[in-house]
């Protein structure tokens, strides 16, 4: 009997020590089935709601539980709103505290912005060990907190040929949010694109160009 829980024991523990890879790149399509390959703007938001509702999705109002009687709604709304983004930035920011990591306001909006080299392999395209660690994390906050919309989008630094520019940023956003719909993340709740080297946040000489290679995943009140 010893050594039975001996053994389970161990395969418990190499199971939690395992290392993640990206499945097969033929088998994204149907993890991501219900996402949506566009930005999320105000219009797309609105486009997605029914959809999102049907998935099983709820709105900020209903988990806040902030219905009043007096007042004015939007005002009331608009309140439930920065109060969940609020909690949910400082449960992100307390968190997150790793290289390469950083979570910013942008109005009601919450941003993370992950450089490549804290996500991903050096030299494969697949996540890391820190970057599961740190994904991981990013899952269950946002299990918790998930009356949200999550745009996933994909940035290089400047490369001479656009389009494959696109191509590497939207790979790199399709993985994280792979990484996301395996670890329980409703898709309808997800938009993905690449950016391409689009939007840089730092100058392309050697330094900037770690920091532009990144992805930044916004978080939207889904109301």
């Amino acid at each position: 009997m010893m050594r039975l829980g001996a053994f389970l024991l161990t395969l418990v523990t190499m199971a939690s020590c395992a290392t993640y890879h990206s499945p097969a790149r033929e088998t994204w399509g149907t993890y991501l089935r219900g996402a949506s390959m566009t930005d999320m703007t105000e219009m797309s938001r609105v486009a997605k709601r029914p959809v999102y509702l049907g998935a099983g999705g709820h709105l900020v109002t209903a988990t806040e539980n902030t219905a009043a009687d007096y007042g004015d709604k939007i005002a009331n709304d608009n309140a439930a709103a920065l109060n969940y983004m609020a909690r949910l930035e400082y449960a992100l920011y307390d968190a997150l505290r790793m290289p390469g990591i950083s979570v910013q306001r942008a109005g009601t909006d919450v941003m993370i912005i992950m450089v490549r080299d804290a996500l991903m392999e050096l030299d494969v395209a697949d996540i890391s060990a820190a970057g599961d660690a740190a994904l991981n994390t990013i899952a269950r906050i946002l299990r918790e907190y998930d009356a949200t919309f999550i745009e996933i989008a994909g940035y290089t630094d400047a490369m001479r040929d656009p389009a494959a520019a696109r191509t590497l940023s939207l790979d790199m956003a399709k993985r994280v949010a792979v990484y996301l719909a395996q670890h329980k993340i409703n898709t309808a709740r997800m938009f993905i694109v690449g950016r391409g080297s689009t939007r840089p946040i730092a100058a392309q000489d050697d330094i900037g160009r770690l920091t532009n290679r990144r992805v930044e995943i916004r978080l939207a009140p889904a109301r």
